[in-house]
């Protein structure tokens, strides 16, 4: 109980400081928190897998049109990394991307970021410290997205779907990336469902959704497919190329 208590006060206070946004907040389409398994079950070479997908991605000509296609044609990113439950951290805070510039320059310090590598996986304590990234950050947007991507469940910290449940509650909608990958995970069976379990305990919030990254190559394919969707914040497949985003034309 005392756990429980523990975590939704946490949310609760995530919830109050929100709802009082600086005066001079700027507004943008989408306030974006890109949360990246670091976890030892990801080796260096597939880090920099994923870092590279995000950077591909962040700089695709039909990522910067969709981000200068909405209302008003910017959004504000932070990127962050995440293992156990007492391990969160952020690598890029909040940048406002409205171009090709600014998104490359966001993806530089993503490359020239140190690689750090944690023990266990705990998606909860990245929701809770996702959610607390959107307190007085200085934007106003539209929409408010945790995007997690990673390779495994959730074996450290609070109960993941309570957690998911209450960062939801307060306005903020989580989508996934689970990375299917045939590798054992520390001694484990593949986890060849991890897409199902995403799919029941980590996503959620209104039009939330998942794509699945079918192994660590994978990933900047997925990447690109999500941020579009996530940008646009249209339903999937609608008004989205499916077939030159899958080949990567």
């Amino acid at each position: 109980m005392r756990v429980a208590s523990g975590l939704f006060a946490a949310i609760a206070g995530v919830a109050f400081a929100t709802a009082s946004l600086p005066a001079r907040a700027l507004e943008v389409d989408l306030e974006l928190v890109l949360a990246v398994d670091i976890s030892r079950s990801v080796d260096d070479e597939e880090a920099q897998l994923q870092r590279e997908g995000y950077i591909q991605a962040l700089t695709d000509k039909r990522i910067v049109d969709a981000i200068r296609s909405g209302a008003l044609g910017r959004i504000a990113v932070t990127y962050i990394e995440w293992a156990g439950s007492n391990y969160q951290q952020t690598v890029i805070d909040w940048t406002v991307i409205d171009g090709p510039d600014s998104a490359k320059a966001f993806s530089l310090k993503i490359r020239e970021a140190p690689r750090v590598a944690e023990m266990w996986t705990s998606i909860s304590g990245a929701m809770i410290y996702g959610a607390a990234k959107f307190e007085n950050n200085g934007y106003e947007g539209k929409r408010r997205v945790i995007d997690i991507s990673g390779d495994g469940r959730n074996n450290s910290g609070p109960e993941v779907t309570a957690t998911r449940d209450a960062v939801v509650k307060q306005g903020i909608v989580i989508n996934g990336l689970p990375i299917m990958s045939e590798r054992p995970n520390f001694g484990r069976p593949p986890e060849r469902d991890l897409d199902i379990y995403y799919e029941a305990n980590v996503i959620g919030g209104p039009g939330s959704f998942l794509v699945p990254a079918h192994d660590f190559p994978d990933f900047a394919r997925a990447v690109r497919t999500k941020l579009i969707k996530e940008i646009s914040g249209l339903p999937y497949g609608d008004g989205i190329d499916t077939a030159q985003l899958q080949d990567g034309r």
